[in-house]
């Protein structure tokens, strides 16, 4: 009998809907703790936002962040408190990279929700709305759109453009000013590209633009302590595992102007004999990411044994 290697993953802004967690809330006092913890952090009814909406302004980029956490770390307590298996390694997609960092016991929940909020700002303050965008490319290999990107910059003046993420081998996101990838997504349907999809965000995340951002945050991470790790991470930037603390702080700013490497990521947890998964958070976005890129991994239901559990 195979034993089973865990591996939690934890999703990133976009996965956030109105009325997220309110059944986590309701029936169990891990999630009620989880959600009056990240009240007291920022000094506002993020409950309220999360359960109520208006959907418009849960949306917003500095909201959004960190409720997508707070989300998930209530639906990892209740896991692990109503039998969940503990986890062998961690991953996040973008923001769930502070959720797996909570997870892993080097950041206490209380700085990440505070740190997400100001994330979130940041990225979004870093490039005026309307000025940039991001597509979802689907149908081109990874080597393709690269190349269409230095393409495009090429085409039009002081433009970026660049991959943003790498979610499977089938689909990959570009980011940048937004006629660049207005005209990326152009070339890229006549040359055959399935889809080309405009995604519906606020900046455009992870590529160059995003630097003064990162600038910002790094201010920010250098007034919280990292501890050790008690469980490792999969980087965003690197694909490879994490061990040790001090790397950490430097990782999350690159992470904000550089393409999360999510099939890299997923590969390595497999690599490193992960054979069951669970995402921890509102959505499926990464469960069927999991599937396309390695389907001999199980993907689970959050690790409860409680009818009452609901995401």
């Amino acid at each position: 009998m195979t034993i089973p290697k865990i591996g939690y993953l934890f999703p990133g802004q976009g996965s956030q809907c109105v009325g997220m967690g309110k059944d986590l809330f309701d029936n169990f006092p891990e999630a009620r703790k989880t959600f009056e913890e990240a009240n007291d952090a920022l000094g506002f009814d993020l409950k309220s936002l999360c359960f109520e909406g208006p959907e418009e302004v849960l949306r917003m980029t500095e909201n959004a962040q960190p409720a997508i956490l707070t989300v998930s770390i209530a639906t990892m307590r209740v896991s692990e408190r109503e039998g969940g298996m503990r986890p062998d390694l961690l991953a996040g997609h973008s923001l769930g990279e502070y959720s797996a960092l909570v997870a892993s016991s080097s950041l206490r929940f209380f700085d990440a929700v505070r740190i997400a909020r100001k994330r979130g700002a940041f990225m979004q303050e870093a490039v005026p709305k309307g000025k940039g965008s991001m597509a979802a490319i689907l149908g081109m290999k990874k080597e393709e759109v690269k190349e269409l990107c230095r393409e495009v910059q090429g085409l039009v003046p002081d433009s970026v453009v660049s991959p943003a993420n790498f979610n499977t081998p089938e689909q990959i996101v570009i980011s940048g000013h937004a006629g660049a990838v207005e005209a990326a997504m152009e070339i890229a349907k006549k040359r055959g590209a399935k889809r080309c999809i405009p995604l519906n965000v606020s900046a455009p995340f992870h590529c160059a633009l995003m630097e003064p951002a990162g600038r910002w945050l790094k201010d920010e991470l250098d007034k919280i302590v990292f501890g050790p790790m008690k469980v490792p991470i999969v980087s965003n930037v690197t694909g490879g595992i994490v061990t040790n603390n001090e790397e950490v702080k430097s990782l999350l700013v690159q992470q904000v102007s550089r393409p999360v490497l999510w099939e890299e990521c997923i590969k390595t947890m497999a690599s490193a004999g992960i054979n069951e998964v669970v995402e921890l958070g509102p959505g499926r976005v990464l469960s069927g990411f999991m599937k396309r890129i390695a389907p001999s991994v199980a993907v689970r239901d959050p690790l409860v044994y409680n009818p009452n559990f609901r995401i």
